[in-house]
């Protein structure tokens, strides 16, 4: 019984800025693991960020530089700022968490937002 729950997201023009929110829910022992993956129509799902619970963060060459993810630990939030925008960036962007749900089982379960749709007009 976990879920994520999302927001941000929206119309933006190309240059502009959003700021994308996701909080787990539910019943769990860590959340080990927070990222930001998108997919556009045609494409592959692919990773946008992820940020580990040391703070240890992993970016797409695509968005270096434009995008910072972080996380609130106590909060089991993770956020993606993205800056300078551009229509490439048009994509549903999902929500992922690798997540410990018993502290005597030490095995990750992969859990999805519903995603939320980031479009950027040129």
């Amino acid at each position: 019984q976990v879920q994520l729950v999302e927001s941000g997201g929206g119309l933006v023009q190309d240059g502009g800025s959003l700021r994308l929110s996701c909080t787990a829910s539910g019943s769990f022992f860590s959340v080990n693991v927070m990222g930001w993956y998108r997919q556009a129509p045609g494409n592959q799902r692919e990773l946008v960020a992820e940020i580990t619970k040391g703070a240890t963060a992993n970016y797409a060459d695509s968005v270096k530089g434009r995008f910072t993810i972080s996380r609130d630990i106590a909060k089991n939030t993770v956020y993606l700022q993205m800056n300078r925008l551009t229509p490439g960036d048009t994509a549903v962007y999902y929500c992922n968490a690798k997540i410990q749900t018993v502290r005597t089982w030490k095995f990750n379960t992969t859990y999805w937002g519903q995603g939320t749709q980031v479009t950027v007009s040129s």
